[in-house]
Order: C-alpha cells, then structure tokens, then sequence
C-alpha cells in the first residue's frame, strides 16, 4: 500500500479544474451509488497492460493510444465505436508491419467524458456562462440551465462507459479483430482514397503471410493471437469524485486499482506536485500517463515521475509530451536527457495533437496535419538523437468522417471545415487521416529497425 494515501487524501489538496456543483447533498448521494455499482475493468486487466507497457519502455513495443476529444451523450451509437475500433486496428497492422514489434492499444473510449478548459467561463455576444466541461459534468448547449455542472451525469457516463467497454471487449475477443478479415476493417470514405489504397496493398501482403503460416498449420483455430487481439481503454483523470468512487481494492493483491478504466492520465494542466490529481493517481496501482507540456522543466518531470513511480517500475508510466511541431526537437531533448541520466523507467510517447491546435480564417478551432506529421517526425528525430526510445504515439481521432482537422492527402480545406465539424471539443483526425499517420510512424520504425540490424550485424562481424 502507498504511504499516507488513502482514495479521498487528494480531498486535502488544492483541486483546480474542478466544476462548481450547487448541490452538495445530490453529489454526495451520485458517489455512493457509484461506489456500489461493478467495477468497468479488473486490476488483472491493468496488470497486463502494464507488462505490455514494460516492454515499450526499451523499445520492444509501440504505444498506440487514441480515440475521442471528448465522447458525448448524443453520439454514442455501436456504429461509432465500431468504426473508432477498426480504425485503430487498421493503425495497429500498419505499425505492427513497420515496427515488426506487438502494438499495445489503448482506446481514449469507455470514460473520455470530462474535458479541462482554459477559462471558467465562456462569453458569446455578452452573455457569461460557466464553460462546457464535457458531458459528464454539464451539456454544451449555451443556456443557463444547460451549463450548470449536474453530478447525475456521472451516472449517465457510468452506464455509457460500461455498454462502451462490453462492446470492445466483444469485438476483440469475438472474432471481429481476426486478422483474416483485414479487408473488412476498411471505411468506406476511406476505401478510394490514398491511404485507403497503401492499405489494401498491406493486407494483401497480411494475406499472404497468413496463408502461409496455415499451410505451417498456424490457423486462427490453432493460434488465438490470430482471431484475437488485447485491447484495453484510457481517459483523463480529471474528475476525482467519480474516480474516487470507482476505486476499489483487488483482492488478489490488496492494492487500491481505479477500476474506471485500465489506464489514467494526468492532463498538463493537473499535473501540480501538490495537487489533488497528481495526490489521487500516486496511489491506484494503474498503468499512469501525465502529459508533459512546453513549460515542463526536466526538474518539473523528474519529481512527477518519482511521485507517480517512486519504485521505477517499467510500464507503470507512460510521459506524454505535446509540444508542438516548431518546438519539439528543442524542447525534448533536454527532458529525454534528463530522464535518461537519472535512470527513471518510463514510456516516451507523443501527443502531436494538442500543441498544434490554431483557428482557422473561417472561426473553427482545428489543427494542421501536417503540423501533427512533423511533430510525429521531430519526437523520433530527438530520440534518435539522444539514443532513447520512442515508445508511443497518444492522439485525438474518430472512425466518423468528420472534416476537423485541415490537411492529409485528400486534403480538408478551411473552405470546407464546416461541412462535417462534429467534436464537442477539439478537432480530431478522421480515418484517412489517421491512417496516414500511421504510415508515417511505420516507415520511421522500419528504417529505425533495419538501422539497428545493420549496426549489430557489423559489431557481430567485427568481433570475429
């Protein structure tokens, strides 16, 4: 057990970001509820994904963490997780090729309900309202009535959450992620495009390897890595009293896990050594992520990572870094040396979306693809520089297709932009545009692998 915590020590904390609730007595009723409904996911379950993670830390995994801004009440619907699902699916084959290494992956889904916000209030034509602090806390809708923080939504996103998780759980372990089915995983707006077509070539590569292996007598009946795959679901720690209330003990180990979801981060806005986030998640024996932001000094992160990982476990943290295409490459090498030289175990991974956020001419907050790309290329560039690994990439993606974020190959426009913005809150990558991450990623990966076969094979020449 960790010393002097307990899962209401971070109530003595200074909270900020926190909504205001008039009701005190309604929210102290909404978290007892909460406190005797299931469990969404079991301590064995983040104890897997933390083995999983183990193995990014050295480079022998790669960190494949996305899915929504912020989900919502009014678009959850089976089709939507579905298609979020394939899309990732579709990214891990594509890396997994690349990287010829397994892909861990980590939904944003199942609890991505509370958002931060830059101000307390948002203004519009004089009008002051409190800011929409996503679904799980008020609606978006701008009224009086709409934007009061109402802690029965806690509820909603509860039961959302745990519908959402039955869902993933059944398409990967019922035959839905079956590598034979490669084909199926494509989206329809995605099929004729660029990417669409640099996927069918890769699966009919995929194809013929597994035609192979079946003639090797490795089938999707002998071999469950072939019909199955391990996926597992995040969101930001953000709201403590539904966190707080999801916290149990497993009586495996008698370790206090968050059972809301198998791995929590912290946002770079909550990440106050002395805070009540950072106080919180220092004592659930989750997988932990914290965001690392521009003004993260390397003194700033080593004491957060002593805080949230005092027994440098491998796996146990993962620091995600946003600090934008333009600054990337000056930024990090300081925090990757510092790390470094202290010895701490974690997972580098790059959150390219947050930092690179920008309004458009026409009003719409959206952010650059290729803005995104190049801060993807400037986060490996850097470790390869500094002789660490990149364990991850962490981004804001949909299976809809949605016109959020401008650029790709088949490029959105800014003239185009409102034809389908759908976000409650931040613009997110559309399937194509994903996808092109992930090729990017994957050809980085591969010319790091065949680099590293190329230096040991003469280190193995010269020692003859």
């Amino acid at each position: 057990m960790v010393q002097n915590w307990q899962p209401d020590s971070w109530r003595s904390k200074p909270v900020i970001q926190a909504p205001t609730y008039p009701d005190a007595e309604r929210l102290q009723d909404v978290e007892a509820r909460l406190r005797r409904f299931p469990p969404l996911v079991f301590a064995g379950e983040a104890r897997q994904l933390k083995t999983a993670l183990a193995a990014a830390v050295n480079g022998e995994a790669f960190l494949l963490q996305g899915g929504d801004c912020a989900e919502s009440f009014a678009e959850f619907h089976p089709d939507n997780i579905r298609d979020t699902f394939r899309v990732m699916l579709q990214m891990a084959v594509v890396l997994t090729f690349g990287a010829a290494c397994p892909v861990v992956k980590v939904g944003r889904m199942a609890g991505q309900f509370a958002k931060p916000r830059s101000a307390d209030d948002e203004v519009r034509e004089g009008i002051t309202l409190p800011s929409y602090r996503g679904d799980m806390v008020n609606d978006m809708a701008f009224t009086s009535a709409a934007r009061i923080p109402d802690p029965e939504r806690m509820i909603q996103a509860y039961n959302q959450a745990a519908a959402t998780q039955n869902l993933l759980r059944a398409f990967a372990q019922g035959g839905y992620a079956d590598l034979h089915k490669v084909h199926q995983w494509t989206l329809d707006f995605v099929g004729d495009s660029p990417q669409g077509d640099r996927y069918k070539d890769l699966a009919c590569r995929l194809n013929e390897s597994l035609d192979f292996m079946a003639a090797c007598g490795l089938t999707a009946q002998t071999t469950p890595q072939i019909r199955e795959t391990e996926f597992f679901t995040s969101h930001e720690a953000l709201l403590l009293p539904y966190e707080q209330a999801m916290t149990r003990i497993d009586s495996t180990t008698g370790q206090w896990y968050d059972t809301s979801a198998h791995m929590l981060w912290i946002g770079d806005r909550t990440r106050q050594l002395d805070g009540a986030h950072v106080e919180f998640l220092r004592g659930v024996g989750n997988p932990l992520g914290v965001k690392a932001g521009p003004t993260t000094s390397p003194d700033d992160l080593l004491r957060l990572i002593d805080a949230l990982n005092p027994k440098n476990e491998a796996g146990r943290l993962t620091v995600i870094v946003r600090l934008g295409a333009d600054h990337v490459e000056n930024l990090l090498p300081p925090l990757l040396r510092a790390v470094k030289r202290e010895g701490r175990r974690v997972v580098w991974s790059c959150d390219p979306m947050h930092a690179n956020t920008i309004t458009s001419d026409s009003g719409y907050k959206t952010r650059p693809v290729q803005a995104i790309l190049r801060e993807v290329k400037g986060f490996f560039i850097a470790h390869q520089a500094e002789g660490t690994h990149a364990g991850g990439v962490h981004f804001e993606m949909t299976g809809q297709n949605v016109t959020e974020c401008v650029g790709g190959a088949h490029p959105v426009t800014d003239a185009n932009l409102s034809a389908r913005y759908h976000t409650h809150c931040d613009p997110r990558l559309n399937a194509e545009q994903a996808l092109e991450l992930a090729f990017l990623i994957a050809e980085v990966l591969k010319e790091q692998r065949l680099e590293r076969q190329k230096q040991e094979a003469a280190a193995a020449a010269a020692s003859t």
